[in-house]
């Protein structure tokens, strides 16, 4: 059963999490060849990021297949939009929810959790900020076999492909069949890969592009450290089961200076405060754009805002401590727009 067919949001909703969806499109640059780069601002769900969609379709999916019971216990490992998106809704179902996190995640994602009552679990008490996806689904997995919570297991749950549908259905009911390239983040995959599995057919020549930390393992080369959060593969963890090669057309990588820095550049340049993934992606749409066929329109998919970063990405002490600042990023992308927008 559709529990959330398209439509346009109520006059008046009744809980918050009806205010999910139907996500504005902003067109952040128009070529003189005739071709755009659409952003599909995911920002605008409660809690600002795309994960509330797939945490939403878990919970439903478990509810109606009778693996969650009224009353019951969810648990989760998350670098934190999914945590968050899991705690609203599982404050407004009545359910017990355990975030299993690390100092990796934006210490506001952290304080958002608890403001929702949720118990947080952290696996790396020395408190240094590191990934460590891999040790938290090993102590999610582990407290839900022992004392019997529901896992919801976001990187390999179906359910989170599957709440995409919503954003292909809004990009359709917007866009038509003008959609040449889907851009997005890989992370469990399931925003990009959710989306793709619904256009592809409908639109079997749009190209899907994934782009993922280097450092990450998904689309090959060494792993490595890495800062983007929420994104990635990162060596140690397994891939999840929502990353879909067979609709993969591109696997394009981005160094943290290069998404971080534009995300940056899009905030002192377009008033947009994107998340460091965000600013990856931007990033990579640009550079492609730029040889693409006249007319194309690139979908990108922003999951998440810059609100919960302006401690990292947006402060200058925390990227100058790590190396992280390119002054050279923000002339190249003013440089490679200028080509792009100028008539001869």
């Amino acid at each position: 059963m559709d529990r959330h067919p398209l439509q346009h949001a109520a006059p008046v909703a009744t809980s918050v999490s009806a205010l999910i969806g139907n996500t504005p499109l902003l067109e952040l640059l128009r070529t003189r060849f005739g071709s755009r780069i659409l952003l599909k601002l995911e920002q605008w769900n409660p809690t600002g990021s795309a994960k509330i969609r797939m945490a939403r379709q878990m919970l439903d999916e478990a509810e109606e297949q009778g693996l969650l019971k009224p009353g019951g216990w969810v648990i989760e490992s998350t670098s934190g939009n999914t945590g968050m998106g899991l705690a609203l809704l599982a404050a407004e179902r009545g359910y017990r929810f355990t975030a299993v996190v690390d100092h990796h995640a934006a210490k506001d994602k952290i304080r958002a959790m608890q403001a929702f009552g949720a118990e947080l679990i952290y696996v790396n008490e020395d408190g240094g900020d590191d990934l460590a996806t891999a040790d938290r689904e090993a102590l999610a997995e582990k407290i839900a076999a022992e004392q019997g919570a529901y896992w919801t297991e976001q990187h390999n749950n179906p359910a989170n492909g599957n709440a995409y549908r919503y954003v292909a259905d809004e990009l359709t009911d917007a866009l038509g069949d003008d959609i040449t390239h889907l851009i997005g983040a890989v992370g469990t995959g399931g925003s990009l890969f959710g989306t793709a599995r619904v256009l592809k057919p409908k639109l079997p020549q749009m190209r899907v592009v994934g782009v993922e930390p280097v450092g990450s393992i998904a689309f090959g080369g060494p792993g490595g450290p890495y800062y983007q959060s929420g994104t990635g593969t990162p060596e140690g963890a397994e891939i999840g089961a929502l990353v879909d090669y067979a609709l993969l057309d591109e696997g394009l990588k981005v160094s943290d200076k290069q998404a971080f820095n534009t995300a940056r550049y899009l905030a002192r340049k377009y008033s947009l405060l994107v998340g460091g993934s965000g600013g990856g992606v931007v990033y990579q749409a640009l550079k492609r754009i730029e040889t693409a066929p006249p007319g194309s329109t690139f979908v990108v998919l922003i999951c998440d805002g810059g609100e919960k970063y302006l401690d990292t990405v947006f402060n200058d002490e925390w990227m100058a401590e790590r190396d992280l600042i390119d002054l050279s990023v923000g002339p190249e992308l003013d440089q490679l727009i200028a080509q792009m927008v100028a008539h001869p």
